[in-house]
């Protein structure tokens, strides 16, 4: 297995997310009209399909270990079905903004665990570019004025004062699997290639959501469903469930998990770029700066250090 050069991963840590806010962006539509745990199930099914061929494992990979396998259930269990679970729910009580801010955190809670799992130093540098994330994202979050009204809506749930404690503790929820994620992926990375990882953890989430879908379906009108919903849907799996895994996990290679954590800036950066070119949104000043002080904790974490240019200096007169 081939590891990527550094410009070629930050390319696809980038990529990866900002198809991820595409598609989130884009995905507002499809919640409208399927329920969550229907649409969850449908994803990860299409995605399957379209990943049939990459389950055979390589000539060069090594068989899967117990650890191996507890780590690919564990990844798709925290960060494909909990983390959907605790971020809509989360959402339902409280409130777009509330839930912004609270995942605005996933970087520097990517950089902690990373220190403390996989023994990562992590860079004064990288720490200042985690704090200019976290802050473009909570910045960005608290200038948002759209609510999450249709997300309680398609959930069914209700915003009670009773369940208001709940909401923030399921969005801090959200935040550890998204982490765990991230350093889990970063784990694998050692000993399987992308593809492999991205279509045996698509196989859990498949397996995980199938009894919930199945409930869903059951009672669900899909001759109501239009066309284009149809082909939205399979934009939306293919995107979240083959090309974002597939290109988070090829940067996750050469990267280390807290400098790739970082990334995760693109992703509102992304949707609202959507949200303006296709759904018609606007930005206002503050979201302009939030966007500036996103950009600036890419730069920081991705440009080489004086270390690095020195070396680079003295390498070609070395023989």
């Amino acid at each position: 297995m081939t590891t990527p050069s550094r410009p070629f991963a930050y390319l696809c840590l980038g990529l990866s997310m900002a198809l991820v806010g595409s598609y989130v962006a884009l995905s507002k539509p499809l919640v409208a009209v399927l329920p969550v745990f229907l649409l969850a199930w449908m994803r990860f099914g299409i995605g399957g399909i379209a990943m049939l061929h990459w389950l055979k494992k390589p000539e060069h990979e090594p068989p899967l270990t117990p650890q191996a396998r507890w780590l690919l259930f564990l990844q798709s269990f925290l960060g494909n079905f909990l983390f959907t679970v605790c971020m809509l729910y989360g959402v339902s009580l409280t409130n777009a903004v509330t839930a912004g801010v609270t995942l605005a955190a996933i970087p520097a809670a990517v950089a902690v665990m990373g220190w403390g799992f996989l023994r990562e130093r992590v860079a004064p540098r990288t720490w200042a570019a985690v704090g200019c994330a976290v802050a473009g994202i909570a910045l960005f979050s608290l200038s948002k004025q759209e609510h999450s009204a249709h997300i309680g809506q398609a959930l069914g749930a209700k915003n009670t004062q009773s369940l208001a404690w709940l909401g923030p503790l399921l969005l801090v929820g959200a935040v550890v699997c998204e982490a765990a994620y991230t350093v889990i992926g970063k784990k694998l990375t050692g000993s399987l290639g992308p593809k492999r990882i991205t279509s045996l953890i698509n196989l859990w989430g498949f397996a995980l959501s199938t009894p919930f879908g199945l409930y869903a379906a059951w009672r669900f009108d899909f001759a109501s469903v239009g066309w284009g919903t149809w082909a939205l849907l399979v934009f939306y799996a293919l995107a979240a469930c083959v090309w974002t895994v597939w290109l988070w996990m090829t940067g996750l290679k050469a990267v280390p998990a807290a400098q790739g954590g970082v990334f995760s800036v693109m992703l509102p950066v992304s949707a609202a770029l959507v949200g303006v070119a296709l759904l018609g949104e606007s930005l206002t000043g503050v979201q302009w700066a939030a966007f500036a002080i996103a950009l600036a904790s890419v730069l920081l974490a991705t440009l080489p250090s004086r270390a690095a240019l020195r070396v680079g200096r003295r390498t070609p007169h070395a023989d």
